[in-house]
C-alpha cells in the first residue's frame, strides 16, 4: 500500500496546490452542480435552476477560456548550456571559492576553506518563526510551472527546511547562527527549479531568466544564501560504508525528479522539520548534528537501514549547486555497523520504493583514490568506472575530503580511519573540470 498512498498523496498535494490558486475556476463549476443538483419539480424552481445553471454555465465557460489565455501566454524553454559560470563569480564575502562542473552532471560551487571550518562543529541554527513564501513574482508563475515540472515524475508536497544564511568561516569569536525556515517541497520546484527553464511572455516577448533574476546581486556575483528569494531547500548526502569496507550506493528510479535512472549516495535528499529536533523532542542546536541527522534518516529509508545499524556520521563538506537555483547542499560520511551481506539484504522502506530502485555495493579504496589524486590521476581513472559513468552529482561530490587533526596530531575518530585515510580532496581532481 505504500506505493498507491504516496501516488494519492501526491495527486492530491497536486490537485490542492494548482485549485488553491485557481479557486474561482472551482467556484464556478460548483454553481454549473448546483444549478444542475437544485433543478425543482415545479415551473417556478425549473426557471430559476434554468437560470441560475445557465449563470453558472457562462461564468465557468468564461474562466476556463481566461484560464487557457494565460496559460497559453507563456512559453517555456529549457536551458541546455552549462551554467554560465564566467557571468556569475561567487559572492565577494565567501572565501576563495570553484566552480566544478561535471559533465551531463551538473556545476557546484565548493570551497575547500568552508568545508575545512565545518569539521569543526561551531555552526548554530536559528529556525525562522514565519514559514517560507514564494515572491509575487515566482507565484505568478506557479500555476504553469508545476504542471510542467509535474509531468511524468511523482512529486509531492512535502515539508522541507530551507537555508537563509552561509557557513562561512568566522575568525575568532563563534560565528552568528545560521537561520533556517520551513518550507514545502512545491516552493522549491517553482522558485529553485526554475535554473535550468527560460519563461517568455507570449504578449510582449519578454523573458525570465532566474538566474540573471534572482541569483544574481548588484554587483553582478552569485548572491549570498542570506540574501536569496528561494526556498533554497537544504540537500543531505552521506556515503556510507559496512565494516567489510563496502560503498552503499542506491540506484534511483525513473520517477527521481532529479537525478533519474542514475546512482545516488547511501542517503540523498532534502533536510526536513523532523531532523531539526532530537529523539527527546527538543531543538537541535548546531548545524552539524541537524544536517547529520538528515542524512541518517535519508539512509534509512532508501536503504532499509535501521538506526542502530549507524555508528556515526560526520559532516565533511558544502556546496552550492548552481542548476537548482544554487541550492545548498551538504555532504557527510558515514560508518555502519553492519557488513554488506546485511546491506545487501535491505530493501528500502515503503513510501521509497518508487524512487529507489535497489542497491549497488562497490569496493572503494578511498586512499588509493586520494593517493592517485594526489598524483595527478583524473577522478574518471581513479574512481570505479560505474560510479564515474552512473554516478549522481551529488555522489560525485561526496567523498569526504582530510579530517581535521586533533590535539596530538590524531584524526578524527579511530573507526573512520579506513575511509578518511585519504591524501587528498577528491574535488580538486582534474578530472571534474574547475570553472574560472
Amino acid at each position: 500500500m505504500g506505493k498507491l498512498t504516496r501516488r494519492a498523496r501526491a495527486r492530491a498535494d497536486y490537485l490542492g496546490f494548482m485549485g488553491a490558486r485557481e479557486w474561482p475556476l472551482a467556484a464556478s463549476g460548483l454553481g454549473v452542480v448546483l444549478g444542475v443538483v437544485t433543478v425543482l419539480p415545479s415551473a417556478v424552481g425549473v426557471v430559476l435552476s434554468v437560470v441560475a445553471l445557465g449563470l453558472g454555465l457562462a461564468t465557468f465557460t468564461r474562466d476556463v477560456r481566461l484560464l487557457r489565455r494565460r496559460w497559453a501566454g507563456f512559453a517555456f524553454t529549457a536551458i541546455a548550456a552549462p551554467f554560465p559560470t564566467a557571468e556569475l563569480p561567487p559572492p565577494s564575502a565567501y572565501p576563495p571559492s570553484e566552480y566544478l562542473a561535471v559533465p551531463a552532471r551538473g556545476t557546484a560551487l565548493v570551497s575547500a576553506a568552508i568545508d575545512r571550518d565545518l569539521w569543526t562543529e561551531r555552526h548554530t541554527i536559528t529556525v525562522a518563526e514565519e514559514p517560507y513564501r514564494l515572491p509575487p513574482a515566482l507565484k505568478a508563475t506557479a500555476p504553469h510551472v508545476l504542471p510542467l515540472r509535474a509531468r511524468g515524475r511523482l512529486l509531492f508536497n512535502g515539508p522541507i527546511v530551507g537555508l537563509r544564511g552561509d557557513p562561512l568561516p568566522a575568525t575568532g569569536a563563534r560565528p552568528a547562527p545560521i537561520r533556517l525556515h520551513r518550507a514545502r517541497f512545491f516552493d522549491a520546484v517553482c522558485s529553485n527549479e526554475l535554473g535550468t527553464l527560460r519563461i517568455t511572455r507570449a504578449d510582449t516577448g519578454e523573458e525570465y531568466d532566474l538566474r540573471k533574476a534572482e541569483l544574481t546581486d548588484t554587483d553582478g556575483a552569485l548572491r549570498e544564501l542570506s540574501s536569496s528569494t528561494l526556498a533554497d531547500l537544504v540537500g543531505v548526502s552521506t556515503v556510507a560504508f559496512t565494516t567489510d569496507g563496502k560503498l552503499v550506493t542506491v540506484r534511483q528510479s525513473s520517477l527521481n525528479a532529479v537525478s533519474g535512472l542514475l546512482l545516488a549516495p547511501s542517503g540523498s535528499g532534502s533536510l526536513e522539520p523532523r531532523d531539526l529536533r532530537t529523539l527527546g523532542g527538543g531543538p537541535r542546536r548546531f548545524l552539524h548534528t541537524t544536517v547529520c541527522a538528515g542524512m541518517e534518516r535519508e539512509l534509512c529509508e532508501e536503504s532499509g537501514l535501521r538506526p542502530q545499524d549507524v555508528r556515526e556520521t560526520k559532516l565533511v563538506g558544502f556546496a552550492r549547486w548552481m542548476e537548482r537555483g544554487a541550492k545548498p547542499e551538504f555532504f557527510g560520511v558515514t560508518e555502519l555497523a553492519v557488513d554488506s551481506a546485511e546491506v545487501a539484504g535491505r530493501c528500502p522502506v515503503s513510501g521509497e520504493r518508487l524512487y529507489s530502485a535497489g542497491l549497488t555495493l562497490f569496493d572503494v579504496d578511498l586512499p588509493a583514490i586520494g593517493a592517485a589524486l594526489g598524483d595527478g590521476v583524473p577522478l574518471s581513472e581513479a574512481l570505479p568506472r560505474r560510479i564515474w559513468e552512473d554516478g549522481s552529482l551529488p555522489l560525485l561530490l561526496a567523498p569526504p575530503a582530510r579530517p581535521p587533526r586533533r590535539p596530538g596530531g590524531r584524526r578524527g575518530s579511530d573507526r573512520f580511519a579506513p575511509v578518511l585515510r585519504v591524501t587528498g580532496p577528491l574535488r580538486s581532481s582534474a578530472i571534474v573540470r574547475k570553472v574560472p
